[in-house]
């Protein structure tokens, strides 16, 4: 009797605990790494959540399990074609009643999107907390009660149609296509996730439904809320708007076609107009729940991540090649692991192809070392605590998670990596990497000349090529790394009940202004800065002397080579960065704070010691030329580089030389040159850093005067003449063979900055024009006529000089004409008409809203400080920004859009394959 007695206790607290707690209706299914699972014993939704309150933000996100892999050929390309239908609106939400899904959000701040890929879909909101009821019910109101009407479908499919356009455009996409439809021939990842295109012009609006029906249930979804809520509300929130919505009525479909085993090495090849060279090889490789990914994913960092790893030392410093990298990500099920490398000036395919392969072999014979496989050891650990800089990040690598099958990779994956040894590395290149099991590719460009020219100078994957693997909404406003997590009780900047400038420390450490801010996020310290010395300082004979100076100093240091300082770093898994912009030598690092000390010593040395080495400037010429050389496949680069050639005088800040100067530029540069640029124009005297993160302020203070102790000089930033307008219209085409989308910039000269009275009411007002989703341009001229992918505008250039008002689109050729008179059309009773009140008030809250999202990260806060002190201003104004653009008034805005925006002296500019007189 005790002992039953005692069961019905434990019974009983159980029950109240659940209750109280808010979990009636839920089964807790684990708990790991700070996540909670609940399934909703309703409908078998997963539910994982990870509260933290050092941000009043947080990240919704809700994970379908179908991508690509559950397509087959006349669908492919449907699930992406749905992720996009899902915004047009059900009975509650849609535009025609004005609680259109996009306005509802970002009219309270919130940043979404959605995304698919091979194995999900996924929807996402990062919006201040106080808004997690609605996005709640705007989420379980379309995983059932979509239109799914033809007259969306229709203009969709357009803007669909011209994704996949842009994406046609670029010569490394076109490859990568290749490559994997040429490796895997059975299974659905043959498919590229955005379609072919007569697939994603002939779906009919009944398949989209069967997808719908099929996949959209509570039991093939997650619901992910990372950030700043209540449990017990956020719990019995999704158990009342999704509880009703019952589980699938049949079984979700599973994929079972598997790759039958290769039976030889593949080979293909692209020929099409491009400049640059490109040699990819993919190997068969297993799914991420495999035992080998992890081991495999140690041997992507040290095959090519940083100047550390093996591609980086056997091809781009020798001048082979000018950029390589790896992707291999942990799939579902079985895909590829593929290097590519970008030719450098005089490498052939053959000679690149061969020397992958010699380190392929290497590896097979003599293994990797225990330093190099600490090494990555050491980078993947210290990128998992960056990695937890924000909700969103968090949110979206969980997602990942989710697709493989299993969320608790993600918190499993940094600990299993840990124990990766060299033999493991070996014995998984000795089975996966098998000659005939690869699949090679070259993209062979057209171009005369074109093999002896180098592409993009980084040795990591860039944004552009990742994304041309991963198709979302709509690229233009895709959501950044935002939310914050930290384990601490320090409150975000971004909360409303807080004042920001309190929580900001400023120092001057001789000339040297020192801004620092602690957050709650754990471990991690980002810091960024900048001196005057930017391209408009370059002499006059050469446009280049300045950026060179600036990008060659991660290049080597007077007591140390570029490899003993990227060991450095790497062994620490930090990272210092060097960009030059029109008027400011910029730096960036991120580091764990125990590593701090090293990464301020580090970044002093680079920037008071260059050793510009002669034999390192000529391998660095080789990479620059390159980054510029690609540019000429770019539509967009293309585009906006004219317009910045009309609008502006050759001495103006904002001018663009044409790439083919540029490169001329880069060969005359020498030594004396980058070493003169130096000593003139490096120093203290306009020298800002701003420190967020982990961190004590004081200790920061110690270690900035420490590491910049004596370091003296430098130049004030000069004021440019303001730039005359046109004198009339211009329209110019820049012809760019075999093109399947049109770029179009267009711009206005201003002949205002930031500080000008005018510039916060025209900036709101060109918001409403172009600003987001919800904005005119895109809800007419993509939403409703489906004419165009992505269309925008804003004010361009106005940091620390005049600037321009900016609109950007991208049009099929065909629809060229159409776009561009639905363009001006809009622009026109834009000016003629100007705003209304209510999209007024409703931008401020966007704008507003926004910032608690993106002020809610480390790097978000540095950024946001970094320019209050660009622009002179007292930390007082961290605050008052918010309070200048909630006076704005309508009457200011209308008046500004009336000055300042003449169509008769509008400049467009198209570039792409646009006929012209000269391409006739």
């Amino acid at each position: 009797m005790k002992k039953s007695a005692s069961l019905l206790f434990i019974f009983a607290l159980l029950f109240i605990s659940e209750y109280a707690f808010g979990q009636d209706g839920y089964t807790k299914v684990k708990e790991l790494g700070g996540i909670e699972e609940y399934r909703l014993e309703s409908n078998d939704l997963c539910v994982l959540l990870m509260e933290d309150h050092s941000a009043p933000v947080l990240t919704f996100m809700v994970t379908y399990s179908v991508g690509s892999r559950n397509e087959v050929t006349g669908t492919t390309g449907a699930t992406h074609l749905l992720e996009h239908l899902m915004f047009k609106g059900t009975d509650k939400y849609n535009r025609e009643d004005g609680t259109g899904i996009d306005a509802m959000l970002q009219n309270r701040g919130a940043i979404l999107n959605a995304t698919t890929w091979l194995d999900r879909t996924n929807y996402y909101e990062n919006l201040p907390s106080e808004h997690l009821e609605l996005i709640v019910d705007i989420e379980a109101d379309r995983m059932r009660n979509l239109w799914l009407r033809e007259e969306d479908r229709e203009p969709e499919m357009t803007v669909v149609r011209n994704e996949f356009e842009r994406g046609e455009n670029s010569p490394f996409s076109a490859l990568n296509k290749e490559i994997w439809a040429s490796a895997i021939i059975a299974h659905p990842y043959h498919h590229s996730t955005i379609g072919w295109r007569s697939d994603i012009e002939g779906v009919p609006i009944e398949k989209l439904r069967e997808f719908y029906d099929t996949y959209y249930w509570p039991n093939n979804a997650t619901v992910t809320v990372i950030g700043d809520f209540d449990k017990t509300e956020a719990l019995g929130l999704i158990r009342e708007y999704y509880g009703e919505i019952p589980s699938s009525p049949n079984p979700i479909p599973e994929v079972y076609t598997e790759e039958p085993e290769q039976q030889g090495a593949r080979r293909v090849e692209v020929k099409r107009a491009g400049q640059l060279g490109v040699v990819g090889i993919g190997f068969k490789a297993p799914e991420g729940a495999h035992e080998d990914y992890v081991a495999l994913s140690v041997l992507d960092n040290i095959l090519t991540n940083g100047k550390t790893s093996r591609l980086y030392q056997t091809l781009v410093d020798p001048g082979k090649a000018t950029n390589v990298f790896d992707f291999y990500f942990p799939f579902k099920d079985p895909s590829l692991f593929v290097t590519y490398a970008f030719l450098g000036p005089g490498a052939t395919h053959e000679e690149v192809e061969q020397i992958l392969w010699d380190q392929i072999n290497e590896i097979k014979e003599n293994g990797v070392t225990q330093a190099e496989v600490d090494r990555a050891i050491t980078q993947i650990t210290a990128q998992t605590a960056f990695d937890r800089d924000g909700s969103f990040s968090i949110a979206s690598q969980i997602n990942e998670a989710i697709a493989m099958g299993d969320w608790t990779f993600y918190v499993r994956y940094p600990q299993e990596v840990q124990s990766v040894t060299p033999q493991q590395i070996q014995d998984a290149v000795k089975t996966y990497f098998v000659k005939d099991k690869s699949t090679t590719g070259y993209f062979i460009p057209k171009t005369p000349g074109a093999a002896d020219q180098p592409t993009a100078s980084s040795s990591s994957r860039s944004d552009e090529e990742f994304e041309s693997m991963l198709y979302y909404r709509d690229h233009n406003f895709e959501a950044q790394e935002t939310g914050g997590h930290g384990s601490g009780n320090d409150k975000s900047p971004a909360d409303a009940d807080t004042d920001l400038a309190s929580q900001i420390n400023k120092t001057d450490i001789g000339d040297i202004e020192v801004y620092t801010m602690k957050t709650g996020v754990k471990d991690v310290i980002t810091i960024g800065g900048s001196l005057a010395g930017g391209d408009w300082y370059s002499p006059e004979s050469n446009s280049m002397i300045a950026d060179m100076t600036g990008n060659m100093l991660d290049q080597g240091t007077l007591s140390k080579d570029k490899f003993q300082i990227a060991e450095e770093l790497e062994n620490l898994g930090a990272s210092i960065s060097f960009s030059v912009d029109a008027h400011s030598l910029n730096f960036n690092a991120k580091c764990l704070a125990k590593d701090l000390p090293k990464v301020m010593e580090l970044l002093a040395e680079q920037l008071r010691e260059p050793a510009f080495d002669a034999e390192e400037l000529e391998k660095f010429k080789i990479q620059r030329k390159g980054a510029f050389q690609r540019s000429l496949e770019n539509t967009g680069y293309m585009a906006s580089s004219k317009l910045a050639q009309i609008l502006y005088p050759r001495d103006h800040p904002n001018y663009q030389m044409p790439v083919e100067q540029l490169i001329q530029d880069i060969d005359a540069v020498t030594v004396e040159d980058l070493k003169k640029f130096h000593s003139n124009n490096y120093g203290n005297k306009t020298m800002k850093l701003v420190a967020v993160g982990d961190l004590n302020s004081k200790t920061i203070e110690q270690q900035v005067s420490k590491a910049f102790d004596g370091w003296s000089g430098g130049i004030t930033y000069q004021t440019a003449e303001t730039a005359s307008l046109p004198a009339e219209k211009v329209d110019e085409t820049v012809y760019m063979e075999e093109k399947t989308s049109v770029s179009v910039n267009m711009g206005i000269p201003l002949g205002i900055d930031e500080e000008h009275p005018d510039y916060l009411p025209l900036m709101l007002g060109t918001y409403i024009l172009g600003g987001n989703f919800s904005a005119r341009l895109m809800s007419t001229v993509r939403d409703k006529e489906g004419l165009t992918y992505g269309i925008g505008s804003n004010l361009s250039g106005t940091s620390m000089s005049d600037g321009h008002w900016a609109l950007s689109a991208t049009f099929a050729p065909n629809l060229l004409d159409q776009g561009m008179k639905s363009t001006m059309r809009e622009v026109q009773n834009w000016i003629e008409n100007g705003i209304t009140e209510e999209e007024l008030v409703a931008k401020k809250s966007t704008i507003t809203g926004s910032a608690k999202v993106q002020l809610a990260t480390t790097g978000g806060v540095a950024s946001y400080i970094h320019d209050l002190a660009l622009r002179g201003k007292s930390v007082s104004y961290a605050d008052q920004y918010f309070k200048d653009i909630e006076a704005v008034t309508l009457g200011q805005v209308n008046r500004a859009i009336k000055k300042y925006i003449d169509l008769d002296r509008l400049v467009v500019v198209k570039a792409g394959t646009v006929e012209t007189p000269e391409s006739r």
